[in-house]
């Protein structure tokens, strides 16, 4: 009896003794891949930011490129407007790609109105676009969702390039600096906040175009209509409103005939399209200080473009005014980070954008 007794202190000591190191092991991976994964706030951070939102606190999911999380400030739209939004958005992200996130953002949200932006098919025409893909992927957690956007974006010989990411991203040990380990600094409040929003804060002086209007058609590639067609029907599918537009930049001509297929395609889906280009005087956009670059808006810039977008939301949407919400508390958070002086901003998205 009494050797008995030692032998099943001593297994279990030894089963205790597993355990613990296979929880150590378990952390320590944990912890691995928290520093070495890739960090981005042109799409990563933006696909890691909704899963810690409350589940259907978004009224308003936007959608598309990089011309979504730098124009579109979700702090002034609830600050002014009272609208929950989120800007769920990758750099140069292809149609293809943004019907997974959509498929993706309703395993959590219920939004009310979906907002796609479609500078992406406009400007961008290949059927594998590798530029940003990394950030349009490396965010998204492991679902049927991000395998399936993986198929339709990378061609074949080149999928292990980008899954499964730990894979990717562990020969990073190299190439670490101190942002890396910001995000162990990070609370689920913190990270509650971000809605998405990522401003650029120079400024470069534009030329308005005036020579951009035609009436011709054509532009939008055969991969990029299929997947402007599956959105909306997706959209449909969930019976949520669908507002198709193009936010402020420099536009060509060319970009215009792809706009105006769209239209059309739009027309005959019975959705709404707008094109913010050709209303740069009615929102009060200043091309010698609003602008990042050519293709983006800076903070202020944003901030006009925002405030013209939210009116025009309010007049033609049933959104209703969440200030006051005790459950949109994060919105009171994102707008006091967001609705301060870009000087003060600047240190704060940095690391956001950098370490989320």
């Amino acid at each position: 009896m009494i050797s008995e007794r030692i032998f099943m202190k001593f297994f279990h000591s030894k089963t205790a003794l597993r355990l613990f190191f296979i929880l150590l092991l378990l952390i320590t991976l944990y912890l691995l891949s928290c520093v070495l994964k890739v960090k981005s706030g042109h799409g990563i951070d933006q696909q890691e930011g909704l899963y810690w939102q409350e589940e259907n606190s978004i009224d308003v999911m936007f959608l598309g490129t990089s011309h979504v999380h730098c124009n579109i400030n979700t702090g002034l739209l609830y600050d002014s407007y009272g609208i929950t939004a989120y800007d769920y958005s990758g750099a140069e992200q292809p149609l293809w790609m943004t019907y997974y996130y959509l498929k993706e953002l309703y395993r959590y949200q219920t939004p009310e109105l979906l907002v796609l932006d479609l500078y992406g098919p406009a400007r961008f025409k290949e059927d594998y676009q590798y530029t940003w893909i990394s950030e349009n992927i490396y965010g998204m957690r492991f679902s049927s969702n991000k395998l399936k956007m993986l198929l339709v974006s990378v061609e074949p010989d080149r999928i292990r390039d980008y899954f499964p990411s730990f894979a990717i991203y562990h020969n990073r040990y190299d190439s670490l600096s101190e942002d890396d380990f910001q995000s162990f600094f990070w609370n689920s409040e913190d990270k509650q906040a971000f809605k998405g929003y990522t401003p650029y804060f120079g400024t470069e002086l534009q030329t308005e175009p005036d020579d951009f209007f035609t009436e011709e058609k054509g532009g939008l590639t055969q991969k990029s209509e299929k997947y402007l067609r599956k959105i909306i029907a997706y959209a449909k599918k969930k019976q949520t409103p669908l507002l198709l537009i193009s936010a402020p930049y420099v536009i060509t001509k060319e970009d215009k005939m792809t706009y105006n297929q769209i239209a059309e395609i739009a027309a005959q889906e019975d959705v709404a399209f707008i094109d913010f280009n050709e209303y740069y005087v009615d929102m009060g956009l200043d091309f010698t200080t609003d602008f990042n670059d050519e293709s983006h808006l800076n903070y202020q810039g944003s901030c006009v473009f925002t405030d013209y977008l939210g009116k025009y939301l309010k007049e033609n949407y049933d959104l209703a005014d969440r200030r006051g919400d005790p459950s949109c508390e994060s919105y009171l958070d994102n707008q006091k980070l967001i609705l301060k002086p870009p000087v003060s901003l600047f240190p704060y998205y940095f690391s956001v954008m950098m370490n989320f």
